[in-house]
């Protein structure tokens, strides 16, 4: 029995165990049977633990070895001993081999099988959200985003055209509470710059409906993207629509006259709704960026297995997993900051405290200031703290301020760190948390000047543009040190990519030898 157990267990164990049982056991041709009969039963049916009383049970015709081993004292207490042992691996590696290779299957093999056309595609997409979180910057710095008073998804594709639909265009907007309350002195001239940045805006975010859902549509039905991407576009594209409800949402709060009087503020847009729409533009923007070079990796692995699998060790690496939660830690204060920039600009909070480093002749202003009971709206006040933190505009600096430079110290900090764990990190990784420290010095002077020159139009577009790129250049890093996607580690380890490159590559030989042949008649 032992001897049949070492010899499942190990298969160079056969030498040694013979010796073992040469002085009492006659190894005779039906054990030996018995142990193929074992060793086949094993590898039919890929057993990892397994007891041997079943098959020996199992066996009509107990062979000589058994019979002889009762007759010692030796043999029956290694038999016993034996009794200990609970599983075994394979007798053969080819087993254990043939075992990974059974676990491909067509769904696995599906979700890894996207063209990197639909990669460009959501990387240029994205671009164009880039291009509009910008554009709607500038249409708040220019205080245009309240000039067109309707919301009309379709016909409003068009502008007014001819003199008299403007001058009804320009009655609408006089009818609204930043015309009557802070714009009464401009005229249609005047209108019609303020009116095509809020239009150019809209527009731009209709052209990124049809850029984004046409091409969705077309790629799931002819499956260029597998099922994996199909349920991310189908997330992307509920967020897009739900985008220009926010937009709608934002804007209604600025021409509601009893809104404006709940918040007891001029004709501008809530915070908070402006805050909510930047914040789905940014998540739309980062699921695109993020699936698109999730397709770009994978695909590349699936090209050069050798290397993926090397890249994989390294990515398994115990010293590379605090930094991966490092990443997304990262990745979130870098969004939570561009979100409280966004409080003030909705605040126009940076139209104050125009100094820098102190605010004031001093570091912080006073706690009167920072926490003024006016702003709480509840007669027992227990709602001042948090009004103050979100709705006064010197608490709101105060906040941005620390996010900034806390998220300054903090990128400094995974620097430092991924310079200690350079030869753990793979050398994209390291050259994005290089670009990272790059971008976090330049956005932080982009803000300090900024606040001293109170705030001009192009500088200030440049910050949040900034800021967008900070969190562009997390994501890039989060994404490069995430461990690869269970079916794809089963692919590049079962061999599965390799065959595939393998035929691939003969079937392009084949195709040559014919072309070759053609040219030579």
């Amino acid at each position: 029995m032992l001897l049949l157990k070492t010899l499942l267990r190990d298969p160079n164990a056969l030498t040694a165990s013979s010796k073992v049982f040469s002085k009492n056991v006659t190894f005779d041709k039906k054990c030996m049977n018995l142990a193929i009969n074992i060793s086949n039963r094993t590898k039919s049916n890929n057993v990892r633990h397994y007891s041997m009383s079943p098959l020996l049970r199992s066996a009509k015709k107990p062979c000589s070895i058994l019979k002889q081993a009762k007759a010692t004292n030796l043999t029956k207490s290694l038999f016993f001993q034996s009794r200990k042992f609970s599983s075994f691996r394979p007798l053969f590696n080819e087993s254990a081999a043939s075992a990974s290779k059974s676990t491909v299957t067509p769904d696995m093999v599906n979700s890894v099988k996207t063209s990197n056309s639909v990669a460009y595609w959501l990387i240029g997409t994205s671009g164009l959200v880039f291009g509009i979180v910008v554009l709607g910057g500038l249409t708040r710095l220019t205080e245009s985003g309240l000039s067109i008073t309707e919301w009309k998804p379709v016909t409003g594709s068009l502008p007014p055209i001819g003199q008299k639909e403007w001058e009804e265009e320009f009655i609408k907007y006089q009818s609204s509470p930043e015309f009557q309350q802070l714009n009464s002195h401009i005229n249609l001239d005047e209108f019609k710059f303020i009116f095509f940045m809020e239009w150019i805006h809209r527009l731009w975010g209709r052209a990124i409906g049809v850029v984004f859902i046409a091409p969705a549509i077309y790629f799931a039905v002819t499956k260029r993207s597998s099922p994996h991407v199909n349920k991310r576009l189908l997330g992307l594209t509920s967020l897009l629509g739900l985008q220009g409800f926010l937009g709608w949402w934002m804007v209604k709060s600025g021409l509601d006259q009893e809104q404006l009087d709940a918040r007891k503020s001029k004709p501008t847009v809530s915070q908070y709704r402006l805050t909510t729409h930047l914040g789905a533009a940014f998540f739309l923007y980062m699921g695109m960026l993020w699936t698109g070079l999730d397709i770009l990796k994978e695909n590349k692995w699936m090209k050069n297995p050798d290397q993926a699998a090397k890249l994989f060790q390294k990515l398994d690496n115990p010293a590379l997993g605090p930094m991966r939660k490092i990443a997304l830690t990262l990745l979130a204060f870098c969004f939570v900051t561009a979100m409280s920039g966004g409080m003030v600009a909705g605040l126009d909070a940076g139209m104050i405290y125009n100094t820098w480093p102190k605010m004031g002749n001093t570091w912080f202003p006073s706690g009167r200031e920072l926490m003024d009971p006016n702003f709480a709206r509840r007669e027992d006040k227990k709602d001042m703290w948090w009004r103050n933190l979100l709705e006064n505009p010197t608490t709101v600096q105060l906040v941005h301020r620390t996010f900034a430079t806390a998220a300054f110290f903090g990128v400094f900090a995974v620097h430092m760190y991924a310079l200690k764990k350079k030869l753990a990190l793979p050398r994209n990784a390291q050259m994005s948390v290089h670009a990272l420290m790059g971008i976090v010095t330049l956005q932080v002077t982009l803000g300090i000047f900024t606040i001293l020159l109170v705030v001009p139009t192009p500088l200030a577009s440049t910050h949040q543009a900034g800021s967008l790129t900070l969190v562009t250049a997390a994501v890039v890093f989060a994404n490069q040190v995430r461990r690869p996607r269970g079916n794809v580690r089963t692919l590049i380890n079962s061999g599965f990519a390799q065959q595939l490159l393998k035929k691939t590559a003969n079937s392009g030989s084949k195709i040559m030898t014919e072309a070759s042949k053609l040219a030579s008649k």
